[in-house]
């Protein structure tokens, strides 16, 4: 039975309180963030012994880059076996999928006769995650009991995947930002180096790294970042 709308807003309202908690810590990077997302969810969504996050960019290749137990990683391995199953289901058409009991759903076979065979799984309930970018995921929750999850599992689980959604992509483009404060800190050591040593001003400087950048085939971040230590090498 699905909870009152006040008992509802209590846990949407815990949740978010949670997510943001987690988010605001400055220790806090993607990875983090995704791992603990996956913990709490374990406990949050009624029903579920175990917790995974089922990330693919193009229905082949399937990460996990979080997982409260080696089953769901194990199940993410079974469904890139065969390019089949409820979490890969989830991920890209846009839709909560619930396995309520392994042993009677044939929507999965393939995956279904491996995953009954390799773990004690007969419940799952997979939620879709909205990455940015190009690439898929889904939030999963799965139990040794069939029929562990309900509506109220559902609600909870929709709930905890906006979430979620949100903290990782916010995590991530933290990461993007830094990662690219300090390219530019790198490139633009690179070229003080090269405008002091051949007298060249600021445009000519970017010139003549992309110019090593295309001959050599290398990324221009690599080039300038080698450049720099270089450098550093020779003064001390």
């Amino acid at each position: 039975m699905v909870k009152n709308s006040s008992m509802v807003e209590a846990t949407h309202l815990r949740i978010a309180e949670l997510v943001q908690a987690l988010h605001s810590r400055t220790d806090t990077d993607s990875e983090t963030v995704i791992a603990e997302l996956a913990e709490h969810a374990a406990v949050e969504i009624p029903g579920a012994q175990y917790a995974g996050i089922t990330v693919t960019r193009n229905r082949k290749h399937i990460d996990t880059p979080a997982a409260t137990h080696f089953y769901p990683m194990l199940l993410d391995k079974v469904q890139q076996r065969y390019g089949e199953g409820p979490c890969l289901t989830a991920a890209w058409e846009e839709k909560t999928i619930h396995v309520a009991d392994l042993e009677h759903d044939d929507r999965f076979p393939r995956y279904r006769e491996d995953a009954l065979a390799e773990t004690p799984i007969r419940s799952i309930m997979a939620f879709q995650l909205f990455i940015a970018g190009e690439t898929m995921g889904a939030l999963n929750v799965y139990a040794e009991q069939p029929h562990a999850f309900d509506d109220e599992s559902r609600t909870i689980g929709l709930i905890f995947a906006a979430h979620s959604s949100v903290a990782w992509n916010s995590a991530r483009r933290d990461e993007h930002f830094k990662k690219a404060l300090a390219s530019r800190d790198v490139i633009g050591q690179a070229k003080g180096m090269i405008m002091e040593r051949y007298g060249v001003d600021a445009v000519q400087a970017f010139e003549l790294l992309r110019k090593l950048s295309q001959d050599s085939n290398v990324p221009l971040i690599k080039v300038a970042t080698q450049l720099v230590a270089d450098s550093q090498s020779t003064a001390q």
